[in-house]
């Protein structure tokens, strides 16, 4: 058995255990509560988080592309979960206006198979977008996925027969649980890390490295930066159904540029091209979210009113994200993996940090 495996079987029995806990699992069998629904809802939402982080950094991080369509991607998935796992009672409910068109209206399926399509559709649609775009570079290529991403957004928002337009869509059956969020996130974890110690892997980073050089090596680099298009928009689809399925409603506003700009503070701040410093910002940034809420609420001390300020909190994930890049340019884990070697070396880089020189890292 090799180390992976044996590291891969203690890590999914430990988190089998904590999930069953936390779930209330354990509660009929051993009489141990479970948690909160809230410290659940913080929990899934950083599993799906770490989905949405992980598929990114592939693309941004291993591949050394620059793609800010992951929104588009995530609505895609939201939308085609929803639609495919609502009873044609809730349809008709949702549909008041103007009514679903008949194919989607009388089709209803488990929630496995739907969110399946939803990320295979997502999927087909990074090729539509890929071909054309892939062939750009740099900030070209960050423009125009950020510019599909805006045109499915206001696609969803006038299709009204089909997304119900700016209403949105209410009523989706909430299936997702930990077990859903954490199980998927820990499938992500497992296929990126096989694919990146793969010939493929080996091939992305040589791209991202240098393009002109891995070409004469005899790397088809179109083939291989769809490749890693295709699977980053499948995952953002899977994570956009588990959320979908989470808040059990949506609408074409949730999937703007600010939730791109998110996904992308935690592929920065983890670290580009480190796959656990994904998950490990993912939980950080998820967590910072719901906890600066205290910044946007009115608060009162006896005959002093503060009042909040709505939208500081991505003020505040802004300037951090500066910080970031000015101070700590390579992220917690840099391309490190959360090894002896990666904590070593994330220490290293943090004294080195400390030791200023002309108000600067050295």
């Amino acid at each position: 058995m090799s180390r992976f495996l044996k590291r891969d079987l203690v890590i999914l029995v430990l988190a089998a255990v904590v999930i069953a806990w936390a779930n209330g699992d354990l509660e009929g069998l051993l009489g141990i509560p479970g948690w909160q629904s809230y410290g659940v809802r913080i929990i899934n939402m950083c599993a799906i988080n770490a989905i949405l982080a992980l598929s990114l950094n592939l693309v941004n991080g291993f591949t050394g592309q620059f793609s800010l369509g992951h929104a588009g991607f995530m609505a895609l998935g939201a939308y085609t979960t929803a639609l495919l796992t609502m009873d044609m009672a809730a349809k008709d409910r949702v549909f008041f206006m103007t009514p679903l068109v008949e194919p989607l209206r009388n089709l209803t399926l488990p929630f496995l198979p739907s969110l399946i399509l939803a990320g295979l559709i997502a999927g087909l649609f990074s090729l539509v977008v890929g071909i054309p775009a892939l062939r750009l570079r740099g900030d070209y290529l960050g423009i125009a996925t950020l510019g599909f991403a805006e045109i499915i957004r206001l696609i969803i928002q006038n299709v009204r027969k089909v997304t119900n337009g700016a209403l949105g869509l209410k009523g989706i059956p909430q299936v997702v649980n930990l077990w859903w969020t954490l199980g998927s996130a820990f499938i992500c974890y497992l296929m990126l890390r096989n694919l990146i110690n793969s010939s493929y892997g080996r091939a992305l980073k040589s791209i991202r490295e240098n393009e002109t050089a891995a070409q004469a090596m005899g790397i088809d680099l179109f083939k291989h930066k769809l490749l890693s298009f295709f699977i980053s928009s499948f995952w953002a689809g899977v994570g956009g159904g588990l959320l979908a399925s989470l808040l059990t409603t949506i609408d074409p506003v949730q999937f703007k540029f600010h939730l791109t700009f998110q996904v992308l503070l935690m592929v920065v701040l983890g670290g580009m091209g480190s796959l656990s410093g994904s998950i490990i910002a993912a939980g950080i940034v998820t967590y910072l979210m719901e906890f600066l809420r205290i910044v946007e609420e009115t608060h009162y001390w006896g005959s002093i009113t503060i009042p909040g300020i709505p939208g500081l909190r991505m003020v505040i994930f802004s300037l951090a994200l500066v910080l970031v890049v000015v101070w700590y340019p390579k992220g917690l884990m840099g391309d490190s993996e959360l090894t002896a070697q990666g904590v070593k070396a994330f220490l290293g880089r943090f004294r080195k940090t400390l030791r200023l020189k002309g108000g600067r890292p050295v």
